[in-house]
């Protein structure tokens, strides 16, 4: 007589339901994932999983209001002791500080015929150089090259995390796509290529942008080859817009070696760090996160614990 399996328990959910009693953010994160593998993988632990996000999202907002209360009363304070020094300290306001991406990147852009774009046009924020979604409290910037393996491991094993982060308004997502393995494309230059599709997607079709860049991923070249053509490039796009025309004329190259040589040369806002030194680089509101590349449970917790 064959032996009955009984369905697994998604981890996960588990995950999400313990946590949530501690850091909410963990809890939300992991719900959310928790509960399209079990549709997807037939598992339970729904139980677990909808407890982790109710719990998780009422100790988030609780601990939203105690912060909004805490910067209202800090201002309070901050107002009256202004009041009281009669602006003694404007003459001291002024700062020229070196972490300034503008004062200390001047030539540092690739020679280009065309303008470089500027402006915000869909999830493209061309002034400060990347791709932006979601508006969380939690900043998670994230240097990634098309061309370059461990960011596609990292993708795999977190990408869904960071898309769930950004669904449930937890974080904020910056992608910031990078071209310095063109050298590793037999003169195609596929990084600055897949570069420049990846931001024709977010300016045409913004809300489908993150799925494009799980789809540049999941259908990497490898490295010493050509990588796909223009056309394989726009037929990864889902979306309302075609991007063929846009991908076709390399609208965005430029903008994304720019942004290259920025990350390389530093100085970073914000940043523990001066610089870039690899892909992938991850930064939790400025702070490195250097774990391992393939736990989704370790980089989750890592962003919980920044927050």
């Amino acid at each position: 007589m064959p032996f009955v399996t009984a369905p697994k328990t998604n981890t996960l959910a588990i995950v999400s339901f313990v946590s949530s009693f501690f850091i909410g953010l963990v809890g939300i994160i992991t719900g959310h994932i928790a509960l399209g593998q079990i549709r997807a993988r037939g598992e339970v632990g729904r139980g677990f999983a909808l407890a982790g996000l109710i719990i998780g999202y009422i100790a988030t907002a609780v601990f939203a209001i105690l912060v909004v209360f805490a910067i209202v009363f800090a201002s309070a304070i901050g107002a009256f002791f202004w009041a009281a020094g009669s602006g003694s300290s404007n003459s001291g306001s002024s700062n020229s500080g070196s972490s300034n991406p503008d004062s200390s990147n001047s030539g540092s852009a690739p020679e280009s015929a065309a303008p470089l774009p500027t402006g915000v046009l869909g999830a493209a924020n061309f002034d400060a150089g990347y791709l932006e979604f979601g508006t969380g409290a939690v900043i998670v910037d994230e240097y990634v090259d098309p061309m370059c393996p461990f960011c596609a491991q990292f993708e795999k094993a977190n990408g869904e995390l960071l898309a769930a982060g950004v669904e449930s308004g937890v974080i904020t997502l910056r992608v910031h796509s990078l071209t310095f393995l063109d050298r590793l494309s037999q003169g195609t230059n596929y990084s600055s290529r897949a570069s420049s599709a990846l931001t024709c997607q977010a300016t045409l079709n913004p809300d489908q942008t993150l799925e494009f860049l799980s789809a540049l991923f999941g259908n990497q070249p490898l490295e010493e080859t050509a990588g796909l053509s223009n056309g394989e490039l726009a037929d990864l796009s889902t979306g309302a817009v075609s991007i063929a025309g846009c991908v076709e004329a390399g609208a965005y190259q430029g903008w994304s070696q720019q942004n290259t040589e920025a990350a390389l040369t530093g100085p970073i806002d914000g940043a523990e760090i001066p610089a870039v030194s690899g892909t992938p680089t991850v930064l939790v509101d400025g702070t490195l996160y250097t774990g391992s590349l393939t736990d989704t449970a370790e980089f989750s917790a890592f962003v919980a614990a920044v927050f």
